[in-house]
């Protein structure tokens, strides 16, 4: 499930006012430097400030803490064994020279020269310690591997056999290899000695690590704690093998209290990288006196895309259970209002299947050319006519303070009011939306409507159609609480479907290609979902301090820009973006 702080990091937003714009853009004071955990000052020329992936105070640094970990946990301190590259679709061996399929098992061989922090080698012992953590603790955020045929890795030097049931889920295995349920590599010697509790839990503040970057020592964690500082690791395996260093010394990712002051601090040069979500960024980019701002697309829509929001119904509640009443509801909401109305073309529409673009390859487009839904008001006031529809008054909810999605959903109601449909807005908090959709109970609850965006990034369909489709709906797995099925749909066909593709191995394309595209024309046919449009991957750097971010018009720097935590700093490829900075003097 996508934690509450990534999605903040996905979703948060917050009004674009005229005194943010009206700021003048100062001379240069380090952002939070006189406030770091212990007054701990650095060279401007030698660090990166970055913003938009803290919303609290910063102090945990354990990999298997999804929840809660912080900016840098995942790729500047833990590392994965492949890395993907969602842009080229790709996968880059990492800590791992190359991994292979014989039957039920996988084996991986290990990266030789590579050391932890401590100086001690990392071995094949601690990939087969790391992935045996799925049967010896199942509280590890990869532990479905046992559920779904890991029977235990074994290590002999650096080479690691990895033994499955048969069928081997060859999909949920390829997520962990970069990184995307879990799959960090941990050292056997520390974690050996920790309880189980704190194996997934405990903060890990002094932790022993293989990345590019370590903590930089002395930092103090509580309530007050405004940013996170790293240092160059001078004896990262990636220098001698791949190439790769920073050229800047120190990183410090700086916690974002609200968006207008990171928008603030970003256009006065405190920040170098942000990834907060910045209302109106791109008008500020075409105008003059901000040309020091860039972004990975020159032009619309000017981020990549992160993750597929839609409009999520209960469709154990009437008039959502009628399939005529959901194609009315599809039929009638125009996308481009929003992405033009309340992101002024920052987002993307989304696909009607909702994948994003780096799995387009996986797209039947005659499929969607048959039973893809398109902005027609008539046909959907025809639809609703269909779907015995009485006139009921509806709610469509999305978390107060998200003010991107408030926004969106106003522009929504009016839409479907406009073909007859009664939609109020509502602004419950987050917790709030929690209760509303059942998370964490088994009961069937009162929600109408949602917009949700828990469908992230994938190297292949599988997980997104696993989160529309997945049996049973709630009772004692309560596959909700992780996030699966909030809609409530019911088709077995469908999950039997997903569960085939899960099996299937990615080498057969043409058996995979067809699985999914029987799951698209069930997914067009019911709409379980209505994809709406991509919310954007927020990226915006500033060239006052550091030049060559990543851009689609750099053919040697088309990398993921994103620094949030799990896959995308970890799994992907923004450390080659990273090591791609200079100087800007």
């Amino acid at each position: 499930m996508v934690t509450s702080k990534t999605k903040l990091a996905f979703r948060l937003g917050t009004a674009f006012t005229a005194a943010a714009l009206a700021l003048p853009l100062l001379s240069f004071t380090p952002a939070g430097a006189s406030k770091t955990p212990s007054a701990i000052t650095f060279p401007r020329n030698e660090t990166l400030y970055t913003s938009g992936t803290l919303w609290g105070s910063p102090g945990n640094f354990n990999p298997m803490d999804q929840g809660a970990w912080d900016t840098g946990t995942s790729g500047l301190l833990y590392e994965p064994l492949f890395k993907y590259d969602p842009i080229h679709n790709k996968y880059i061996p990492w800590l791992a020279t190359s991994g292979s399929w014989s039957g039920s098992s996988y084996t991986i061989h290990v990266r030789n020269g590579v050391k932890w922090s401590d100086g001690s080698a990392l071995t094949g012992a601690d990939v087969a310690y790391t992935i045996n953590l799925a049967k010896t603790n199942p509280a590890v955020p990869y532990s479905g591997l046992v559920q779904e045929g890991l029977l235990g890795a074994t290590a002999s030097g650096n080479t690691v056999t990895v033994k499955f049931s048969t069928p081997p889920p060859y999909t949920a295995w390829q997520d962990f290899l970069w990184g995307n349920n879990g799959g960090f590599i941990v050292p056997e010697a520390s974690w050996s000695k920790m309880s189980a509790t704190e194996q997934v839990s405990g903060t890990n503040q002094n932790p022993v690590t293989s990345g590019p970057m370590t903590l930089v020592p002395g930092q103090v964690w509580n309530s007050s704690t405004q940013q996170t500082c790293f240092q160059d690791n001078p004896n990262w395996w990636g220098i001698g093998q791949l190439g790769l260093s920073f050229h800047f010394k120190y990183l410090c990712d700086v916690v974002n209290w609200s968006n207008n002051v990171g928008l603030t601090n970003f256009l006065q040069g405190n920040y170098d990288w942000s990834n907060n979500f910045l209302p109106g960024i791109n008008t500020l980019a075409n105008a003059g006196g901000y040309k020091q701002i860039k972004m990975y697309y020159p032009k619309a829509p000017y981020m990549l895309s992160a993750n597929t929001a839609w409009l999520e119904m209960n469709t154990q509640k009437a008039p959502m259970s009628n399939v005529w009443f959901r194609r009315a509801v599809a039929a009638a909401v125009n996308p481009q209002g929003v992405v033009q109305g309340v992101y002024a073309n920052i987002v993307a529409q989304s696909d009607p299947t909702g994948l994003l673009p780096n799995l387009s390859g996986y797209v039947d487009k005659g499929v969607v050319s048959k039973y893809g839904f398109t902005y027609n008001p008539s046909a959907a006031k025809a639809d609703l006519a269909k779907s015995g529809y009485k006139g009921q008054s509806l709610t469509l909810a999305v978390p107060n303070g998200w003010t991107d999605w408030m926004a969106a959903i106003q522009v929504i109601a009016a839409q479907l009011r406009s073909i007859g449909i009664k939609v109020t807005p509502i602004y419950p908090k987050v917790s709030g939306v929690i209760t509303l959709t059942g998370l964490g109970s088994s009961s069937y609850t009162s929600f109408d409507m949602i917009i949700d965006n828990n469908a992230g990034p994938d190297s292949t369909p599988w997980s997104y159609f696993n989160r529309v489709y997945s049996l049973p709906i709630g009772g004692k797995s309560n596959e909700e609480a992780a996030g699966l099925n909030l809609e409530r749909y019911s088709d077995p066909t469908a999950f039997s479907l997903v569960k085939k593709a899960a099996v299937t191995p990615l080498s057969n394309t043409a058996a995979l290609k067809s699985i999914y595209s029987q799951l698209e024309t069930r997914f067009l046919q019911a709409l379980p979902e209505i994809p709406l449009w991509y919310n954007g991957a927020w990226f915006q750097g500033n060239s006052t301090y550091w030049k060559n971010y990543p851009s689609q018009d750099n053919p040697n720097d088309q990398n993921t820009p994103v620094m949030w935590s799990g896959a995308w700093l970890g799994g992907m490829t923004t450390v080659y973006a990273l090591a791609a900075l200079r100087p800007a003097a």
